[in-house]
């Protein structure tokens, strides 16, 4: 769209508009309605696409994976660097991976692999804040993450409203076990609302004593006495509004939120992973990211439309055969970082598909960077941003392909580049959000979805 030859504000309103607002408030249809309509019809463009995921499951490899370890191998390269892993087969023909990745190999047909992801980024902060947002970073501006953008668009929680207070009432982003990202200063929500701010369990679920920290009451506080609070609080509200009806509605829902949470029964449950059959748990391995994957669909079923599984150590600059296989020395199976990150995701991926979730939700699997294409003398591989992978499945992807390529020596992209930006629009437009749809911040100013990303078509089914 040509603004300047509609006069926007910075609010983001032509006059255009306002000529519109003064036909439509005859009617009774104000400034807050145009806006909402605005935005409706936004997302009802989007869903001309086709697209058909509803929620998302974001696996973040926080460090920077190799691609060269994991998607992108090159056997034929000199050994300082091809690495100590060996590719094999996968159940589609011509598409190898990492030998220490076989159940993934085995469901090669439901993923799509894009090996030509490009950013000029090499630092964890900044890297993180591309790939998660789709915009460079700005001493201006802090964008949202994907998951708060679908938590703005989407509401601050979860659940049908009840009477009782078995109402479902879960954050619409999760953060499992934390959102301490690249380096841990992003905040997630950016210039959005701290209510789309993600909800972080702060415990690790592959421990036996895990809890999530959030919906423990402090010892002294009962739930009578957190009744006794909210209804203060309500009376609060009440004269808050009695002083200034005008601005009752700006009252912060932060405390209504926290007690619902805390007091609902169902949600504790959603996160209880207790409730799972041993045999499913053991599925998804013992380590922190198959029990954050198993949540992360728990919490999918029961209506959190976006999770972040948040998976740490992928910062390889030494020892990463170890590491990256082994996990520790002496291993007599290997429960490395990518063995593990093979079963949770290949557990994860099956249980999509039995519980008829597949074509609801989209997978997404990355992190801020890859390594270089040289080993180091410390045994790893530095950051390197010039090429790496992302991997995609469920909702609305065309699983079974590679999508561009790297050079011989994974170093630069050999064809078909894809910029984070790209990958936002297309990821956007999956989720069914329209790539020009407005945010504000909070001064007023439009920000769109996604600005100059291109739509990774060959993903779409």
């Amino acid at each position: 769209m040509n603004t300047t030859s509609t006069s926007r504000r910075c609010d983001g309103v032509t006059r255009r508009d306002f000529v519109r607002i003064g036909s439509l408030a005859a009617l009774g249809v104000g400034l807050a309605d145009l806006f909402r309509l605005r935005a409706s019809t936004a997302d009802s463009a989007s869903a001309k696409t086709g697209l058909k995921a509803r929620n998302c499951i974001l696996i973040w490899l926080d460090g920077g994976p190799s691609h060269l370890e994991t998607f992108d191998l090159k056997p034929d390269a000199p050994l300082e660097v091809r690495g100590p892993f060996n590719p094999i087969q996968t159940s589609v023909t011509g598409i190898q991976i990492c030998e220490l990745m076989p159940e993934l190999a085995k469901r090669m047909d439901r993923l799509a692999v894009i090996r030509s992801v490009t950013s000029p980024l090499g630092e964890h902060n900044f890297g993180a804040h591309y790939l998660l947002t789709g915009y460079k970073p700005s001493p201006a501006l802090e964008y949202p993450s994907y998951g708060s953008v679908i938590a703005s668009l989407r509401g601050g929680v979860s659940g049908v409203d009840r009477a009782d207070d078995d109402a479902v009432v879960l954050p619409r982003h999760v953060a499992v076990p934390d959102f301490r990202v690249g380096g841990g200063k992003m905040s997630g929500e950016g210039f959005l609302p701290a209510t789309c701010r993600p909800f972080s369990v702060e415990g690790d679920p592959a421990k036996p004593d895990f809890r999530v920290r959030h919906l423990d009451l402090y010892p002294s506080v009962t739930p009578e006495r957190l009744a006794r609070r909210r209804a203060f609080q309500n009376e609060l509200d009440g004269f808050s509004r009695r002083l200034d009806q005008a601005d009752a509605d700006s009252r912060g829902p932060h405390f209504d939120q926290a007690y619902r949470l805390i007091a609902s029964r169902e949600a504790r449950q959603a996160f209880d992973l207790a409730r799972e059959p041993d045999a499913v748990r053991q599925r998804y391995g013992s380590r922190t990211i198959g029990q954050s994957c198993l949540l992360a669909r728990r919490l999918i079923e029961r209506g959190v439309p976006f999770v972040t599984v948040n998976n740490t150590g992928w910062d390889t600059h030494q020892d990463q055969y170890t590491r990256l296989k082994e996990g520790y020395t002496g291993a007599k199976v290997p429960v490395g970082l990518i063995p593990s990150f093979d079963r949770a995701l290949a557990a994860l991926l099956h249980d999509l598909v039995k519980r008829g979730l597949w074509d609801d939700t989209l997978v997404v699997v990355m992190g801020e960077f890859g390594r270089t294409p040289k080993l180091n003398t410390g045994g790893g591989r530095d950051h390197w941003p010039r090429v790496f992978s992302v991997a995609l499945a469920g909702g609305g992807v065309a699983g079974g392909q590679v999508i561009g390529a790297s050079d011989a020596h994974g170093e630069s992209p050999k064809d078909r580049p894809v910029t984070p930006a790209d990958l936002a629009s297309t990821l956007y437009t999956l989720l069914g959000v329209a790539p020009e749809h407005l945010l504000q911040t909070s001064d007023g100013r439009p920000v769109h979805v996604n600005q100059g990303g291109e739509l990774i078509e060959e993903l779409l089914t």
